[in-house]
């Protein structure tokens, strides 16, 4: 026990010589995490579109269409002064500014064209979708003034306005009887939603904190390969392995030290994830437990199956990143594995980092205990069970 505790010692000691080891232990998984949960990781943000307006009119009418901007779907109004509209739109802040002209009343309606200022950033997806936005509205609102206009015109036949204010009476009763009359219209349309309730709601924040915990962990551990490379080109390994050390005793120490590392790096996450991003981490901390486990030892032992095939240490460094990148990004840790075809979901199954994802899904999204988690961390020992057989077998120390 002696012997293995000295070479986990050492191995820790070789590992944290170097202050940039706590850049990629710590610092980055941290920094990957937030930044992929979205910052604060907020699901109830308003994502329509930002529309600077300015409302030099100060109108009932201005009003009007500031409300009925604000009920879609697509723009967000955020009245602002001309100046500061400006400088948010020349600094790129919003790619549209609409601005309402001071004559923009129920009076001048009546009586002449009113023209919007309608400023868009060029080609682009944003200030296109609100200028369509836009300009539902209006036509809306054109439609109610054209229907009031016309009643003004049939009333006059019959009899005339006593006066200017009269007509304007008459034309603001009619606009505001046709814009009730609109709204109170019957859709000519049906849209008919899904009825197919999903029972799992997608959480960016638990899949950034799990995919980033486990692209975070695989890597160092299959970079355990790289110590082996390591201690066979300085020869240390064959003089460790010729005193009363054996291959068994050296082996084990050396998986396991890392093993524990990686379960500390684990905790540290998972702790960032619960405390800051509010991730349900501690829902099932035992099946939590056993996910870390399996998952630490399927990449650990995967380290020592690569360890046996590469030659030099930098060639196991390249290898351990491009491999854990890979299979991070194709297990679903970076992406959700929905957004793949169906293809790729089906071939990726032969990779640990699915597995290892699913589990951890399986606990924050799905609510499943040790029960349910079980034939996933089967799996992933199963992984672990051959790759350490074939790294055995295949180990040398020259």
């Amino acid at each position: 026990m002696k012997k293995i505790y000295n070479i986990i010692w050492k191995d820790t000691i070789l590992r944290f010589s170097s202050l940039s080891e706590l850049l990629f232990f710590l610092i980055l998984p941290l920094i990957f995490t937030f930044i992929l949960a979205g910052g604060t990781g907020t699901q109830n943000a308003d994502n329509r579109i930002r529309l600077l307006v300015v409302d030099q009119a100060q109108s009932p009418l201005s009003a009007q269409i500031i409300a009925e901007l604000a009920k879609s779907a697509t723009v967000r109004p955020d009245v602002l002064t001309l100046s500061k509209a400006e400088s948010e739109f020349q600094a790129r802040n919003a790619s549209v500014l609409l601005v309402i002209p001071a004559d923009c009343d129920s009076q001048t309606l009546r009586t002449a064209a009113i023209v919007l200022d309608l400023r868009q950033m060029p080609d682009n997806l944003n200030a296109q979708a609100a200028q369509r936005a836009v300009q539902a509205v209006l036509y809306r609102l054109g439609s109610a003034v054209s229907i009031a206009k016309n009643a003004v015109t049939e009333a006059e036949k019959l009899r005339s306005f006593a006066s200017e204010l009269d007509r304007q009476a008459y034309f603001d009763t009619a606009l505001a009887s046709a814009q009730s009359l609109m709204n109170s219209a019957p859709d000519r349309e049906n849209v008919v939603m899904g009825g197919t309730i999903d029972p799992i709601q997608y959480d960016p924040r638990a899949n950034s904190s799990a995919g980033q915990m486990i692209t975070w962990v695989f890597i160092p551990l299959i970079g355990i390969s790289g110590a082996f490379a390591y201690e066979r080109q300085r020869g240390t390994l064959r003089r460790l392995l010729t005193s009363p050390t054996g291959k068994g005793t050296y082996l084990l120490g050396t998986i396991l030290g890392n093993v524990l590392w990686s379960l500390v790096q684990m905790t540290l996450l998972v702790s960032f994830g619960a405390l800051i991003l509010k991730v349900h981490w501690a829902n099932n901390p035992a099946a939590l437990a056993v996910m870390m486990t399996t998952s630490a030892l399927a990449a650990a032992a995967l380290g020592t199956m690569l360890g046996t095939f590469v030659k030099t240490e930098a060639q196991a460094s390249g290898l351990s990143i491009m491999l854990g990148m890979v299979m991070a990004l194709l297990g679903g840790c970076w992406y959700p594995l929905e957004l793949f075809p169906a293809v790729v979901q089906n071939l990726v199954k032969v990779l640990p980092t699915t597995w290892a994802m699913q589990g951890m899904l399986d606990i924050l999204l799905r609510g499943q205990g040790v029960i349910g988690i079980l034939p996933v961390a089967g799996v992933l020992l199963a992984f672990a069970a051959v790759f350490f057989v074939i790294g055995i077998l295949r180990f040398k120390y020259e």
